[in-house]
């Protein structure tokens, strides 16, 4: 039996944009850029746009899905009542080592900032990050909302510093030109590497049941997730081209210090370096309140241990899965510190993740009338039909892009899924 009637709605219209927001800008903005522009160009800029057209037909489907039925643990509750449970199963399970590898690199990625200032060892440090983000999660979602909207408001100031004091003072835009240094096939070959900038618009609705208002509140939130994060890596990006060039700006390491150290002097290093770190700390905040009702709609609906789905009395919070969510990252830490290998686990599950949210919705426009009545934000059934279908092709078709990069993560995946399986299959029989 689900508590879910028990979780507090904690999360109001900015708190869906904060988790939104703040789980899409993390490590990609600070990594992204350079290997980018290195393939495109200044054209690289068009490509951040070509990036998003499959991230804005996804948010169609979780938008429309999201007012019609909003849900705790969305990206599990919606293939396994639309399309099979085994399928939403399967998923959601995929997404157990997604979500690991996301940890980690987000607290890698951290504490590699945080030792340019201070020299930090790696592990223990990224061990206390995962507890500071437990406890920002486990005595109540207002809280972990919160941190979440202070987190991204510091940050966006300091991206506003760097964008108007670079944008104002050193941006050449002769050094713009040309703009296809490697003809449209540039642009189009960068558009995979910053796929990844959108990812997470949809955070909110894993804590749909805790969003006030949220049939309302959740379409509004993704448009307005989407919408800043376009503007703000748009914003980003033309600034640090405009202040390096194309051939600097794509052999960086790290495009935005190195951008900000040529009109910043020595103010760069540690408000560059505070930005990394807040932009990756509320990733990680909305990590634990994403992954953490994933596993609790698994544990209310049978196909986790019980336990998963329990709610504290006085919390109102899934403490049980948020427990479980720091022990799968903790587990983590023992994965390879190879950042390739750890993007491509996190983002093949998240890609057919998307895929089976946009076959839910088409299922939905198709087969039940009483939802799609009730959505209070829908196009017309066949547009509806058609952004739903396309949206699936574009993940599945992305998810096939990374094999080969590196086949190790199909292989891990492969045999977890299959695990996964042979899980259900063995738990279904003990309680049947």
């Amino acid at each position: 039996m689900s508590d879910e009637g028990n979780l507090a709605k904690g999360i109001d219209l900015w708190g869906v944009v904060a988790l939104g927001l703040g789980t899409a800008v993390g490590v990609s903005i600070f990594s992204a850029i350079a290997p980018a522009t290195a393939i495109a160009g200044p054209a690289m800029l068009l490509s951040v746009l070509v990036a998003a057209l499959p991230m804005y037909l996804i948010a169609v489907s979780y938008a429309f899905l999201g007012s019609a039925l909003p849900v705790s643990g969305a990206s599990f509750a919606w293939p396994a009542r639309f399309l099979h449970p085994a399928l939403g199963f399967l998923i959601a399970w995929a997404r157990i080592i997604a979500n690991m590898g996301a940890m980690v690199v987000l607290a890698l990625v951290l504490v590699r900032y945080g030792s340019m200032i201070l020299p930090l060892p790696v592990k223990p440090t990224m061990f206390a990050v995962l507890v500071l983000a437990l406890l920002a999660n486990l005595f109540g979602v207002h809280i972990a909302a919160t941190v979440q909207k202070w987190l991204l408001g510091a940050m966006l100031i300091l991206f506003a510093v760097f964008i108007a004091w670079g944008g104002s003072t050193a941006v050449d835009l002769s050094r713009l030109q040309p703009l296809f240094p490697n003809g449209l096939h540039g642009m189009i070959a960068a558009m995979p590497l910053l796929m990844g900038l959108f990812f997470g618009i949809e955070a909110a609705t894993e804590a749909g049941a805790e969003v006030a208002d949220s049939r309302r509140a959740i379409p509004l939130g993704i448009a307005l997730s989407i919408g800043s994060a376009t503007l703000l890596y748009l914003a980003v990006g033309f600034v640090a081209l405009g202040v390096m060039g194309a051939p600097a700006l794509g052999a960086s390491e790290a495009p935005i210090l190195d951008a900000a150290k040529v009109f910043m002097g020595p103010v760069a290093t540690p408000l560059i370096v505070l930005a990394a770190v807040l932009s990756i700390g509320k990733s990680l905040n909305a990590m634990f309140a994403m992954f953490s009702r994933s596993l609790y709609a698994m544990g209310t609906a049978g196909m986790l241990p019980a336990a998963l789905g329990r709610v504290h009395p006085r919390w109102q919070t899934p403490h049980i899965a948020l427990l479980a969510v720091f022990a799968i990252g903790c587990a983590g830490l023992l994965l390879p510190m190879e950042l390739t290998f750890l993007f491509l686990a996190v983002n093949i599950p998240n890609l057919l993740k998307y895929a089976s949210i946009c076959l839910s919705a088409a299922r939905v426009v198709e087969r039940h009338d009483d939802l799609y009545e009730a959505a209070a934000f829908k196009f017309a059934r066949p547009t509806m039909r058609t952004f739903a279908y396309a949206g699936a092709a574009c993940a599945l078709a992305l998810a096939l892009v990374g094999l080969e990069a590196d086949w190790r993560p199909y292989a891990l995946l492969g045999g977890w899924v299959l695990a996964g399986a042979a899980f259900r299959w063995l738990h279904t029989r003990a309680r049947g």
